[in-house]
């Protein structure tokens, strides 16, 4: 046999849709990866028989339920796309909504794949930390945007504040979020120690140790030698 890459695709969907249908009729409800699968292979054999797309894709619709699927997969499936081939040539088929509504038996209503289910209360972030505020200003000629556990004593050059009050230091704000500084901009902007060894490593190669201390001598004339503004200089 002489396959190409395609093929080998191909036949891999087909054989992990056998054993979704495999184990479809012998009534175990099907995985994110086997129900995926199943409907895919569906789609390109009803491409292959010369249905049209809209066709194939009203097929791939039709094959499941939430009855046949495990619990939060119809959820967390949504659409299924595939390229298969029809008549005139390869063609990207997406079928949305692929798992129609069960009826019911599935109980699969009050389960929602990565809902957040937070606790009573509030919660206050980086409590009993040492914080500090700065005046930046952005002296550069284009936005800047700083991650929130980005050791703010070596962000952008650009940025003019007092580095060494910084030391150690990162934004005070929700982790994964971040502070956009536009061109000429001055923004005051809170800070937070680091917590657990407070090292810190790469990022723009300045420090390169603890941040539990002051910057030492070595440290602050690196930061100036390669031209990070700082208003103490």
């Amino acid at each position: 046999m002489h396959l190409t890459p395609k093929d080998e695709d191909r036949l891999l969907l087909f054989l992990a849709a056998e054993l979704a249908r495999k184990r479809r009729a012998a009534g175990l409800k099907l995985t994110y990866a086997e129900a995926r699968a199943l409907i895919a292979d569906e789609v390109c054999e009803a491409a292959r028989a010369g249905a049209t797309v809209a066709e194939a894709a009203a097929h791939g619709a039709s094959i499941l339920t939430e009855d046949d699927v495990l619990p939060g997969v119809a959820t967390l499936l949504g659409s299924v796309q595939v390229e298969a081939f029809f008549e005139d040539g390869q063609k990207l088929v997406t079928v949305h909504d692929a798992i129609r509504p069960g009826t019911g038996s599935g109980d699969n209503s009050d389960v929602t794949p990565g809902e957040i289910l937070p606790a009573d209360g509030e919660l206050e972030l980086n409590a009993g930390r040492r914080t500090v505020t700065l005046k930046v200003d952005n002296t550069g000629d284009r936005p800047i945007q700083v991650g929130s556990h980005f050791h703010f004593f070596e962000v952008n050059r650009a940025l003019r504040f007092d580095r060494a009050a910084s030391f150690g230091m990162r934004l005070d704000i929700p982790s994964g979020t971040a502070v956009r500084f536009e061109p000429g901009e001055t923004q005051e902007v809170t800070l937070t120690s680091y917590g657990g060894a407070r090292t810190v490593v790469g990022q723009n190669d300045i420090t390169n140790g603890a941040t539990d201390g002051t910057p030492s001598a070595q440290v602050l004339d690196r930061l100036r030698t390669q031209g990070f503004l700082d208003t103490a200089s």
